[in-house]
């Protein structure tokens, strides 16, 4: 095969590939619209690279006009899904700006001003700005991880890449002033070569982006407890030690509530499974909703609750405790009938030292257990310490 046609075809054979994966991936995770996007993006540059070297029946000048048309669509996409993929709002303004403007300059010098390599510089231009809009826009998210950091890098280089690169070939080599050699150029190759290239590293980076998503969603459903929306008692352990160690190092005080439903087997057998577990999310929304984002709150078992509360001493975690019961107790569940009275019993505890989340779940639970045998829908404190090992002191041999 001619040396130049392998490398005409490379780029559309990789942009189809990438396209094509990016669009399998969304077909499995629908939820995550930028993966069609981004296959867009890839599939549409595909047509574009074909018509660098390929001429359609109207002319080269309809040709060059449908390649850069394909590559400026393409452009976009792809900055607007890597922008959506990390959280942030899409400039949509100021992409059309930089693409709309280096495409109305390139049809300039297309139609009205005839002239190649002015034609070059305004859509590389176009492009590179497109880049450096993607590297401001990851700027506030680059810390976040390896893949932002590597995007960030990334969107940096292709903006020097189509601004930097075509500047130094077209001084050292231009200016061109037609097509005649100019596909066996230093700046045809170079551009081939390096946007293949870039596309590559861009496109791992983003199915590592991809894929760390899924990871992610596998973690937080293996964490998550489906009825309530509050974690599960594996995710609510693993969370709790976490805080409890970071409570440790920085000294604040941090305490545990434990809350247990009221009569909830006998409210399940008789309105039934499904008031049951109405019963349940209800109570989840409630307390998520007091506890707010600085607390680890978890259903640990049927029908009982945990909250972790950081900063909070014991009279802390008690008001904490009695707001959650007396505004429970006086709403209304849906599912249940009018008047249907559903109560929660609470046990409090405030860690002493370093003591471990299991003590101190030990020492609520106590707690617990005397309100619901003094009566329920109350709060009972745990005064007790933690259990401490005594070492003698043997004293000396002199």
């Amino acid at each position: 095969m001619d040396t130049g046609l392998f490398i005409a075809l490379l780029n559309p054979t990789i942009a189809l590939a990438l396209g094509a994966a990016f669009l399998v991936l969304w077909f499995y995770q629908r939820h995550r619209p930028y993966l069609a996007v981004l296959g867009t993006s890839y599939c549409v540059s595909a047509p574009g690279f074909l018509l660098q070297y390929f001429t359609l029946p109207g002319g080269i000048v309809l040709t060059k006009l449908v390649s850069n048309l394909c590559f400026t669509l393409a452009a976009c996409c792809l900055v607007g899904a890597i922008i959506s993929r990390y959280g942030r709002r899409v400039p949509y303004i100021a992409i059309g700006i930089l693409a709309g403007g280096g495409m109305v300059a390139f049809c300039w010098f297309l139609f009205v001003q005839p002239d190649l390599t002015w034609r070059i510089l305004s859509i590389n231009f176009g492009f590179g700005g497109l880049s450096l809009l993607v590297a401001a826009e990851l700027r506030a998210v680059r810390k976040n991880g390896p893949t932002e950091k590597i995007l960030f890098v990334l969107s940096l280089l292709s903006g020097l890449n189509f601004i930097g690169r075509t500047l130094l070939v077209v001084i050292s080599h231009g200016p061109f002033t037609s097509y005649d050699g100019f596909y066996g150029s230093s700046y045809w190759t170079t551009a081939l070569l390096t946007h293949a290239l870039l596309s590559l590293l861009i496109a791992l980076c983003l199915f590592s982006a991809a894929a760390l998503d899924v990871m992610k969603a596998l973690k937080t459903e293996t964490h998550t407890d489906p009825l309530s929306g509050l974690l599960n008692r594996r995710g609510f352990e693993e969370r709790a030690l976490l805080v409890l160690q970071h409570c440790a190092v920085t000294k604040v005080p941090v305490a545990l509530v434990l809350a247990d439903l009221d009569h909830f087997k006998a409210l399940n057998d008789k309105y039934g499974h499904a008031a049951g577990d109405q019963v349940i999310a209800d109570f989840a929304a409630k307390l998520r909703a007091a506890a707010g984002t600085r607390a680890v709150a978890g259903r640990i078992g049927g029908e009982e609750f945990a909250v972790l509360l950081s900063l909070s001493d014991l009279a802390t975690a008690r008001l904490f405790a009695e707001a959650v019961r007396t505004h429970y107790s006086a709403g209304s569940v849906d599912g249940l009938p009018p008047g249907t009275r559903v109560t929660a019993s609470f046990g409090v505890a405030a860690r002493t030292g370093d003591e471990g989340l299991e003590p101190l779940m030990r020492r609520a639970d106590e707690a617990l257990y005397k309100a619901k045998k003094n009566g329920r829908d109350s709060v009972r404190l745990s005064y007790e310490r933690a259990e401490t090992v005594f070492i003698p002191d043997t004293g000396s041999v002199g």
